[in-house]
């Protein structure tokens, strides 16, 4: 979806909104169960139309909130 962002963004992005360390959050782990919830999905969804991924919306996240299929569908690539 956006050519700007990588793998390690994402996850750091959502690290950072976490409070915890990057390599805490599994790729399969459910985000809501760390403690994301949809005022910080929205964030990062701001955050990263801003880096590119223009056509990116809060369902696109919120229907499966795992590190690694947020990843794929933002990068292509694996988290």
């Amino acid at each position: 979806m956006s050519q700007t962002l990588s793998p390690e963004r994402v996850r750091a992005d959502i690290a950072e909104l976490l409070d915890c360390e990057p390599a805490e959050i599994a790729p399969g782990e459910d985000l809501f169960d760390l403690g994301l919830d949809s005022v910080r999905i929205m964030t990062l969804v701001q955050r990263w139309r801003a880096a590119g991924a223009t056509e990116l919306e809060f369902p696109d996240l919120a229907e499966q909130p795992e590190l690694g299929h947020w990843t794929e569908l933002l990068t292509g690539r694996a988290a």
